[in-house]
């Protein structure tokens, strides 16, 4: 019994095989479970980026997928001989009885007895241990996850967005009205107080400038009004 999987060099080489419309023998290892050391043919190799059991393998009746970790390159001659053997046929000795009157005699209940051994005798299917599990469905990626950043620094408000690591947008002034009624859309407690105290500031800090340059505007004007009535 093989104790290791199908390297990446034999996987190609069965991929090969199959393309020239041959099924090669593989023998399942331990990681196999009830069905180790049983004989099977490969019939398909899927894509592994779709899911880790992409290759078919024929077992019995059914088509089973398993990962190469499971799987081993079956030696020359390796075969199914526990389905081959068979028992001797147990109809001969009823068949070679030498005359009537010696099977009339002779009692039923051990030819019955005789049938009965060799139907304990016969091996069990080896094709039910094969459906120990069902196929796994691979289940489709989904997009990339989309980030939209509303930031705020040195007086200015961004915008920018990002899906997984490509850039979508990068950052972009808008206003603080707009930011405003971005955070009005986002409903935790804090956010849009935080935004607002925001704001608040900058409007306090923009009406000291305004007084300041009016009362510089004020004192220039004054200045003028002089230069002119000295002319």
């Amino acid at each position: 019994m093989a104790g290791q999987g199908l390297s990446d060099d034999e996987v190609r080489g069965i991929r090969e095989a199959l393309a020239a419309g041959r099924k090669p023998k593989v023998v399942f290892t331990a990681s196999a479970g009830q069905i180790a050391g049983q004989v099977g043919q490969v019939v398909e190799v899927t894509d592994p980026a779709v899911s880790d059991e992409f290759v078919v393998v024929r077992f019995g009746r059914d088509e089973l997928p398993f990962s190469p970790a499971d799987l081993a390159v079956a030696p020359r001659g390796a075969g199914r001989r526990v389905v081959e053997a068979k028992p001797e046929p147990v109809v001969e000795p009823v068949e070679s009885s030498p005359a009537p009157e010696f099977v009339l005699d002779t009692p039923r209940v051990p030819v019955q007895r005789r049938e009965e051994s060799v139907v304990e005798a016969k091996p069990e299917p080896v094709e039910k241990p094969a459906a120990r599990r069902p196929a796994k469905v691979a289940k489709p990626k989904g997009p990339a996850g989309l980030t939209v950043t509303l930031a705020y620094a040195d007086g200015e408000w961004t915008v920018a967005a990002q899906q997984g690591a490509k850039a979508l947008a990068k950052p972009y002034v808008v206003k603080p009205a707009e930011a405003l009624r971005m955070v009005a859309l986002v409903d935790v407690p804090g956010v849009q107080e935080a935004v607002e105290q925001i704001l608040s500031a900058e409007r306090s800090e923009a009406e000291q400038q305004a007084e300041k340059l009016r009362a510089e505007l004020a004192e220039i004007e004054a200045r003028l009004a002089e230069l002119r009535e000295a002319r």
